[in-house]
């Protein structure tokens, strides 16, 4: 992407580095990751540059640091929660283990509203905070621009270096004027209308063109998913279409009908498409498994085998032929992608054996520079149907992260009596299942409470899910089983393996959700819902649902979605219609602290 006024975002691992990213694109700036070792000659070739946060922790020996000098370059630098305690640290500050460690909601109050950030932002705002340090002293000739119940430098600034420190996250949705505070640092590099997504395109062309010569072509693997089916189009609109072909894998824990659905919505639209049937041998590697990490593994490999075979009996030689994969940022950043993130998942897209050919240069990958929304505004400047467009997006790994194959566990016991006090008709047991999550920077691999249906008030159960994920470590999800008052007996455990039979079930229940969604006209509200099977019911020998509807833009965060109780209700009227299903449950949680898949 050429620019002459881009901004730098300096990725010191947190999960938010690269939608920082995305805020500042969608605010008409580009903006490049780069990592915390480049050369000062780089840094200082950008209009701007934001610190990211990161789980680290400045006083720590061995944590990333920024080259001798950094600070003195004649550009405006924003530090964000660990890039705010660098920058304090660096200049003469310090920084210790904060006595109250704040992951939520706080008010944030200004001070000087005079500064160039805060100028424009109401006196008291509501931002996300997410950090066990804090400053406690500052460099000299820093000011303070405001502060929260527990962090009196939660915003501060050098005025005539234009250096800014800010312990919350402007770039989630969480702070309520966040966007406003980026536009100001924006405006204040002079990077304004310096992106687009057909700046993108027009240049992506070009660079495809360049990575892929005339004598190489790409076999792509596609899901059915929006990303697989844009960057099919892109590579045909770069390369033409007699260079592309596609291969649409058959693991046997796809949607149902979903073979059909895709030919019919895209077979005119110029996709060359070769369906090849792999599900026996993904039963096989998989029916045994359940860690999440594992299963995500089998998953990638067992694809990289599929295109072996694929590719040998089609005819097309390694020489000539490059893999390619719709793989998009968000993928990269959970998967632990920069030097210094944390790993929350492994994408199908990230396992060795594809880092390897990426290493060699034997992959393509022609949205990885970009996030959802991007992708849907690039789709649909390619010509890909609307409905297609904005369909929720489904795992590469398909059905086998929403089957929660796990044993049974012991859950820790809680006392929920602070709850049950303030609110004496909830009830909250613990389900004996695990589920991935993200708190903090790190991954989480842990348990889930379950609410009865002892209120209709979203905004009260809500809250008490927040309430419990931020006080309980052990537990990264909360869910409510609708329509039961209360739990006469604790659940049911039924194993369940990654077979037909099981992945039948789901595809059943995920129809049904899906056809109601679009009854309702509500698809399009949801950002995506997740339908899981777990070994959880409330008889023998029966399975449970999760729902779980998001909110979100670029799914770096995501809220739950509120849905009409009546709609729940039908919803859940049907699935328990089926007879292997005793027990649905809503999600009520938001992300972080659960990832938008439960694995």
């Amino acid at each position: 992407m050429k620019s002459d006024k881009k901004i730098a975002v300096i990725d010191f691992g947190g999960q938010y580095a690269h939608l920082i990213a995305s805020r500042i694109r969608r605010l008409g700036a580009y903006t490049e990751i780069l990592s915390n070792e480049e050369p000062l000659s780089l840094y200082e070739s950008y209009a701007g540059i934001i610190l990211s946060g990161g789980p680290s922790s400045v006083y720590e020996s061995g944590a990333p640091l920024l080259p001798n000098g950094f600070f003195e370059i004649a550009v405006p630098i924003l530090g964000i929660c660990y890039g705010h305690q660098l920058m304090m640290k660096t200049l003469g500050g310090e920084v210790v283990s904060a006595n109250t460690k704040e992951y939520g909601p706080a008010i944030l109050e200004i001070q000087n509203p005079n500064s160039p950030l805060s100028q424009t932002l109401s006196l008291k705002t509501k931002v996300w905070m997410s950090h066990g340090d804090e400053v406690v002293r500052l460099p000299s000739d820093f000011q303070v621009i405001a502060k929260s119940d527990h962090c009196r430098y939660a915003f501060v600034s050098h005025p005539s270096k234009k250096l800014f420190g800010i312990q919350f996250h402007p770039e989630v949705t969480h702070s309520e004027e966040g966007e406003i505070l980026l536009r100001n640092f924006v405006e204040l590099c002079g990077a304004s209308s310096s992106w687009s997504i057909s700046q993108f395109l027009e240049e992506q062309i070009q660079t495809l063109q360049k990575k892929v010569p005339e004598g190489k072509n790409v076999f792509l693997l596609v899901s059915g998913g929006v990303d697989s089916s844009v960057a099919y189009l892109l590579l045909a609109k770069a390369l033409g279409k007699d260079r592309v072909k596609g291969l649409l894998v058959d693991t046997g824990f796809m949607r149902k009908n979903e073979v059909k659905d895709l030919m019919d919505n895209l077979h005119h639209v110029g996709f060359d498409l070769t369906i090849w049937d792999e599900s026996e041998v993904f039963y096989k590697h998989l029916q045994n498994e359940f860690e999440p990490e594992k299963k995500r593994r089998i998953v990638g490999d067992l694809f990289l085998e599929a295109q072996g075979k694929a590719t040998t009996s089609l005819g097309l030689d390694a020489e000539h032929w490059l893999l390619g994969q719709g793989t998009i940022y968000p993928d990269t950043i959970e998967s632990g992608g920069t030097k210094h993130s944390h790993k929350i998942k492994t994408h199908h897209n990230r396992v060795p054996q594809i880092e390897a050919l990426i290493r060699e240069g034997k992959i393509v990958e022609p949205i990885a520079d970009l996030y959802k929304d991007e992708v849907r505004d690039l789709g649909r400047k390619l010509g890909l149907p609307e409905r297609w467009i904005e369909r929720h997006p489904f795992p590469g790994p398909g059905l086998v992260v929403r089957m929660i194959a796990s044993p049974k566990t012991n859950p820790p016991k809680i006392d929920f009596s602070i709850w049950k006090e303030k609110l004496p008709k909830a009830e909250i047991q613990m389900l004996p299942i695990l589920s991935v999550g993200v708190q903090g920077d790190q991954r989480s691999y842990a348990h889930c409470a379950v609410l009865n249906d002892f209120t209709s008030d979203w905004k009260e159960l809500d809250e008490l899910s927040v309430e419990i994920t931020n006080t309980r470590k052990e537990i990264n999800r909360v869910v409510l089983a609708p329509g039961i008052p209360h739990f006469e007996k604790e659940f049911f455990y039924t194993k369940l393996t990654l077979d037909k039979a099981h992945a039948d079930i789901l595809r059943e229940a995920d129809a049904i959700v899906n056809q109601i969604l679009y009854d309702e006209l509500i698809h399009n509200e949801i950002w995506q819902m997740p339908v899981v099977l777990v070994p959880v019911g409330l008889r023998e020998n029966s399975y449970g649902v999760v729902l779980r509807p998001v909110e979100s833009t670029e799914a770096m965060t995501a809220n739950f979605y509120q849905m009409n109780r009546s709609i729940l209700a039908k919803i859940t009227k049907e699935l328990l219609d089926l007879p292997q299903i005793s027990l649905v449950m809503y999600d009520l949680t938001h992300k972080p602290p659960g990832t938008i898949e439960w694995e």
